[in-house]
């Protein structure tokens, strides 16, 4: 299948929109998702949309609060960002000691989305999430093999007390996407759609998880792991909250997404 790359870094775009990063065109299509559409087991439909092939790092929002001071540290409304917004920041627009090319962490839903809708973007759904984060390196659904989930729960495993590594620096997916996996959790633009209902004090081995009080997925199924510990996660949050290992990239509809004439 061919992979569209469409890349803006560096160009000054007009309107007070910021330079965008590279983009992958994603063909979308039928979803064996954990979230069924319709409550049970029908396939989620994923319409074509493109997609950042990595997280935004420090350096570039850095450059976002320079242009938009109004997500600096010291401006953001207490409404949108929590005390801990971008708390290992030396300064207003300095991100100190931590790696430029490193995903930026402890950013609001709300920062986050001011961030892509500055490049004519948004937070990615969560079934587009879900489909680009199913490929592994030559596959378009590696849900089904036990070594990737292996993988991938390894890294859930793992106590969190440094500082994320840089983007980019593991082999993309079959998408031509990077660190889907293994290296920040991510924010969704429909975070507040999911839910957990279920009493977590109960024993019952069927306990359930709802999704937008109509989908239900049994929580005793390991190939839904990786996936429903994102979903708990983000179920948890609420939009001004922040973490030190939750971080986004942006997404588009494929009708606002400029693609480049097929190479030969």
């Amino acid at each position: 299948m061919k992979r569209h790359l469409i890349t803006f870094a560096c160009a000054a775009l007009l309107g007070g929109v910021a330079a965008a990063g590279e983009y992958v065109a994603l063909p979308g299509g039928a979803l064996r998702s954990v979230m069924p559409a319709d409550g049970k087991d029908a396939p989620a439909i994923v319409a074509p949309f493109s997609m950042r092939s990595a997280q935004v790092s420090n350096a570039e929002f850095r450059q976002f609060v320079l242009a938009h001071p109004e997500w600096q540290r010291v401006q953001a409304p207490a409404v949108l960002a929590a005390p801990t917004y971008l708390a290992a920041w030396r300064g207003a627009a300095d991100h100190g000691a931590l790696a430029p090319d490193a995903p930026v962490t402890n950013v609001s839903w709300h920062a986050a989305n001011a961030f892509c809708a500055s490049e004519g973007a948004r937070l990615p759904r969560w079934h587009e999430w879900e489909y680009a984060a199913a490929a592994d390196a030559t596959r378009a659904d590696a849900r089904d093999d036990p070594q990737w989930l292996e993988h991938i729960l390894n890294w859930y495993a793992h106590p969190a007390s440094t500082p994320p590594s840089r983007v980019r620096a593991n082999a993309p997916n079959f998408y031509g996407l990077y660190d889907m996996h293994g290296l920040v959790w991510e924010w969704v633009e429909d975070y507040s759609a999911l839910f957990v209902s279920a009493d977590s004090r109960s024993q019952d081995p069927r306990k359930q998880l709802d999704y937008c009080g109509g989908a239900a997925l049994s929580l005793g199924d390991r190939r839904n792991y990786a996936v429903l510990m994102r979903i708990a996660l983000l179920a948890a949050m609420e939009g001004a909250q922040d973490g030190g290992y939750l971080g986004f990239r942006c997404a588009r509809d494929a009708a606002n997404t400029p693609h480049p004439k097929d190479s030969p």
